[in-house]
């Protein structure tokens, strides 16, 4: 199967899935996801800087619970109904647990082509 013939909302559900094991030891950071045709191209995590004080890295803490990945992919897929006539683009995704709390942001980007629009409207 290709992914266009998965719905939109399925392949979101799927990167998240992809990514969770990465999200789980996260405590902070920006999720995004590249859209070209209705289709997920290019997607990831833009982790916060690691603090480092002295000569040794932290040892990973686990920040976020199955609930917390749940809700938020939860909230990803749902995030597809902002997503109105435009079928290039960018979704971000920022989050960061306080309190044991997780807290999304969201920013929608549409990308348009000119080269489509000499496709659509020919020259007169």
């Amino acid at each position: 199967m290709q992914s266009e013939q998965i719905s939109l909302a399925r392949q979101m559900d799927l990167v998240i899935r992809t990514m969770q094991d990465e999200l789980r030891y996260l405590a902070s950071g920006t999720v995004f996801v590249q859209i070209r045709n209705d289709v997920v191209g290019k997607y990831g995590v833009k982790h916060e800087p690691i603090e480092i004080s002295g000569d040794e890295l932290p040892a990973p803490e686990i920040h976020m619970s199955d609930s917390h990945i749940k809700a938020f992919r939860q909230l990803a897929v749902g995030s597809l109904s902002h997503k109105r006539n435009w079928t290039y683009g960018e979704m971000y995704f920022e989050f960061a647990m306080r309190r044991n709390v997780l807290n999304v942001s969201i920013q929608l980007e549409s990308n348009y082509n000119m080269a489509n629009l000499f496709n659509k409207f020919p020259p007169q």
